[in-house]
């Protein structure tokens, strides 16, 4: 079986897309937009709440696998992983999708990534890099081989996580990238202009010029993987999010139930107090 007759399904991996806007919106301490991109189908629930309380955890569930890949809490923590394309998941390891709810189990993000990289063991895991952070900081952290976490607190800026590591410049990081440069946080709109600007990038659907990664055996990912909303046969985006942490209080949180391009992002930020604001 093949994934648009050139990508073979079982060396698919989530190909996800993270972007952060650290310290660089006025009024918004961190903006938060992903993609999640997955075979049609595995089962999965966009948005949900993954823990009740202490803190209240907001995300998307793998039903398959149990874990998420961007998880939000109630004090504005947000912890989002994507994949190494590796050629197989090794199933004898732990799920990555139990990281992002580690760290979001925290009440402030320098100490989620203090406490879980004491005793986190990413040999333990198949290879991801996440970014976490909140209002006060930014981190990316690093579980892609060997027995300790590689951290890096991050200054001001913006920042695009695809699957590859952050500081590893790739055709689709450098569109993105290039995309969310010419967001304006200062202009007539403000935040909802950059939130909507965002929402554009996410819905994008031109290719990535340049030289596309290998994919395991060494062949070329095919060009519509580098695009950051991703449709193929059998394998695409599935749904989007969009994080806002103001100064103060619950985050806002948008999610689209279906690719961004043609899925409007609701506002799910009531979940904060029931689940039925779920979008259909």
């Amino acid at each position: 079986m093949s994934l648009g007759g050139v990508f073979p399904a079982g060396n698919v991996t989530a190909v996800c897309l993270l972007i952060a806007l650290s310290g660089v919106v006025p009024g918004v301490p961190l903006l938060i937009a992903a993609n999640r991109d997955e075979m049609y189908q595995r089962p999965t629930d966009p948005i949900t709440v993954l823990r009740a309380a202490h803190p209240r955890i907001l995300g998307g569930r793998d039903k398959l696998a149990g874990g998420t890949w961007l998880a939000v809490n109630e004090h504005g923590v947000v912890a989002g992983l994507t994949n190494q394309p590796t050629g197989a998941r090794d199933p004898a390891k732990r799920s990555r999708g139990e990281l992002p709810l580690a760290f979001a189990a925290y009440p402030d993000a320098t100490t989620a990534v203090t406490e879980v990289c004491a005793r986190l063991d990413p040999a333990a895991y198949n290879p991801c890099w996440m970014l976490v952070g909140d209002r006060q900081a930014l981190f990316s952290v690093d579980v892609s081989g060997g027995h300790r976490a590689r951290v890096q607190r991050l200054p001001a800026g913006r920042y695009v996580l695809e699957n590859a590591p952050l500081g590893q410049a790739s055709a689709k990081q450098r569109r993105v990238a290039g995309l969310v440069a010419a967001l304006d946080g200062a202009g007539p709109d403000g935040v909802a202009g950059v939130e909507a600007g965002l929402a554009a990038v996410l819905g994008d659907h031109q290719p990535a010029a340049g030289p596309q990664p290998a994919r395991p055996g060494g062949q070329a990912r095919p060009a519509e993987l580098s695009a950051a909303c991703v449709h193929t046969e059998r394998y695409g985006t599935r749904s989007a999010m969009i994080v806002s942490v103001d100064q103060a209080g619950e985050p806002r949180v948008s999610v689209a139930a279906g690719p961004p391009c043609v899925t409007p992002l609701l506002d799910v930020t009531g979940m904060w107090a029931s689940p039925a604001a779920q979008p259909g």
